[in-house]
């Protein structure tokens, strides 16, 4: 039974005092020292958490304390062993990004759910976009894109009208955001080993901007996208409630 756990919350104060209650009732330890994470909060809070433990070995497991809670577990004080035990573990590999700046600084990050690009500018972006070295969209004007994972499918993808991905496809979803031309450009469904990059075309008159798992690059002149399998992150969930099951009954609400 694992009985090691750290717990770490969200500064909601609903997530502070579930944090101070689960401790006093089954104790805290250093992540370094846990055999399970317990992260309280909300997705946003989750993709914290599993970018700031990537390099330890426990898997995470999340009671929602937030809004959504699609990557959390129902919360509850009683009986955590138990569940932590029982739990079921779905693997994720994020996606790397490397980002080149106008000014030629490249700047580099981990995403678990998607790597967008979107307008910063009163004026819709441009883009260019090659797969693999071989230019398949020589110009996308739109609002955005992005390069999304299975996991991340059902997040910003979704609602710019993305296919949600089964965990396990090895597949990744290109996604346009409202694309003007060609019009109504929505995408494509790419290999998990592609490596996706997009130039940005007239960066000066329309500037854009890259994200991973809400971490920004300003101005950006291009964006480089691949599957990073070296990373891997453990996340733990109630028997009949895991990521695959989760993706599923998402197409059906």
């Amino acid at each position: 039974m694992l009985d090691k756990i750290a717990f770490t919350a969200s500064r909601a104060d609903v997530a502070q005092t579930a944090r101070a209650a689960l401790v006093t009732r089954y104790g805290d330890v250093p992540m370094k020292e846990a055999e399970v994470i317990v992260a309280l909060g909300g997705d946003g809070f989750m993709l914290q958490t599993l970018h700031a433990t990537q390099k330890l070995s426990a898997p995470v497991y999340g009671m929602n304390r937030g809004t959504i809670g699609f990557l959390m577990n129902t919360y509850a004080e009683s009986d955590l062993t138990v569940r932590l035990a029982a739990a079921e573990e779905a693997v994720i590999n994020p996606l790397s990004m490397t980002a080149v700046t106008a000014d030629g600084t490249t700047r580099q990050a981990l995403a678990i759910n998607e790597v967008s690009l979107l307008r910063s500018g009163p004026q819709a972006a441009k883009l260019k976009i090659t797969v693999d070295n071989r230019l398949r969209m020589a110009e996308l004007v739109c609002d955005g894109a992005l390069v999304s994972t299975p996991a991340g499918s059902t997040a910003y993808n979704y609602s710019a009208h993305g296919p949600i991905l089964p965990i396990g496809s090895e597949v990744l979803a290109l996604t346009a955001m409202s694309a003007f031309r060609p019009r109504r450009w929505r995408g494509a469904l790419l290999p998990t080993n592609a490596v996706v990059r997009f130039d940005v075309l007239e960066p000066d008159k329309r500037p854009v901007m890259a994200e991973a798992d809400a971490q920004s690059v300003m101005g950006v002149t291009s964006v480089e996208i691949r599957s990073e399998p070296s990373v891997s992150h453990r996340i733990l969930f109630d028997p009949g409630h895991g990521l695959e099951e989760r993706l599923i009954n998402e197409q059906f609400t």
